[in-house]
């Protein structure tokens, strides 16, 4: 498991790994005055790990609501107004919320400073997706002061999204996303984009879903993306979902370890100069587990120790990749471990 990452000025060494070109095996609601219910131990004492452990750009690893009040949201109304407010808070979601549609088309902002986390193994939130980001604006180059930053969504069941599951950009940082279910949602279950930065999509469940994880939304926003969005996936259950299992641009380093893929139409495309670490994965009847040569500039990839059994295509790779060691310390399991770790560890209700 990842800990937490060297100073902001590590994050200026180059250490490269280098591959050859080629194939490789509503209304407001005060707070309640009563105590909610208190998350255990075990939940309330985990640390996020990957790029969203880094400390940078003001923020020293991503640690949520963290000593903030923790409250429970049984309703869309109550939901929807605590994970609006400006001050650190712990949202506990009880039970299933369907979110509305309304002007939104059913995103519903989150703010700074907030873990969202379901209670036991069903709390679900349906109908809608969580927006975490300011507008998008083009002319918005590098990361804003008021970017929205240091948010865990956590052990949630997602499904039903007119739009995205969860959608993050316009330079969002420090975003952990882990133990959740994501299926069924009209667009993206998981997008980053337009600059967003330090974060982490760690042991969930997505299934019954087309277009899975998008990073970086188009081949001509270099200027938003490019030295951005980095992102580590690791231990994700693709469980039959079909493609951008990542699909990523511009994006270095993004670091892609001990994920199962399961029949899935492609892994992982590094496209637009991006690069990828890809390491310890384990794929089990994927067409293309990893792709460089997809659409737009070709994009680079690493790869080293995967499984790939009954794939109709190898892995490609090519040149070289900042190493994400640079940026932070993880051990990894054995590829061959993974069919059996993380099924068993990914989704919801084991936290």
């Amino acid at each position: 498991m990842s800990r937490a990452g060297p100073t902001a000025a590590a994050l200026l060494a180059s250490f490269l790994v280098t591959s050859p070109v080629g194939f490789s095996s509503a209304s407001s609601t005060a707070l309640s005055a009563s105590p909610s219910p208190s998350l255990s131990p075990s939940v309330s004492a985990a640390t996020a790990d990957g790029f969203a452990s880094v400390s940078a750009l003001g923020q020293n690893g991503t640690t949520g609501g963290a000593g903030g009040p923790v409250v429970t949201a049984a309703t869309a109304a109550q939901f929807l107004d605590y994970i609006s407010r400006p001050e650190p808070l712990v949202v506990q979601v009880s039970g299933t919320i369907t979110l509305p549609t309304g002007s939104s088309d059913g995103m519903h902002p989150v703010a700074s400073d907030k873990t969202v986390i379901g209670l036991g193994g069903t709390a679900r939130l349906t109908g809608g997706g969580l927006h975490i980001g300011l507008p998008v604006s083009e002319g918005v180059t590098s990361p804003p002061a008021d970017a929205v930053h240091n948010i865990i969504i956590r052990n949630l069941s997602f499904d039903g999204a007119t739009d995205d599951l969860i959608n993050v950009q316009m330079f969002s940082h420090h975003i952990w996303i882990d133990h959740n279910d994501f299926s069924n949602g009209d667009d993206g279950a998981v997008d980053i984009k337009r600059g967003s930065d330090f974060v982490t999509v760690s042991w969930n469940r997505f299934h019954d879903h087309d277009k899975t994880l998008l990073l970086g939304h188009d081949d001509d926003n270099a200027a938003q993306d490019r030295g951005r969005l980095r992102v580590t996936y690791h231990h994700n259950y693709f469980d039959a979902s079909d493609q951008r299992n990542p699909r990523v641009r511009f994006a270095e380093p993004v670091h892609v370890y001990n994920n199962y893929y399961r029949d899935n139409s492609y892994g992982v495309a590094s496209a637009m100069d991006a690069g990828v670490v890809l390491e310890g994965n384990y794929f089990h009847s994927v067409n293309n587990p990893a792709r460089v040569d997809f659409s737009g500039d070709l994009g680079r990839l690493v790869a080293r120790d995967n499984i790939l059994v009954e794939c109709n295509h190898a892995i490609e790779t090519r040149g070289s990749v900042v190493e994400p060691r640079t940026y932070y310390v993880y051990t990894p399991h054995r590829a061959a471990e993974v069919p059996t770790v993380v099924p068993a560890g990914a989704g919801v209700g084991k936290i």
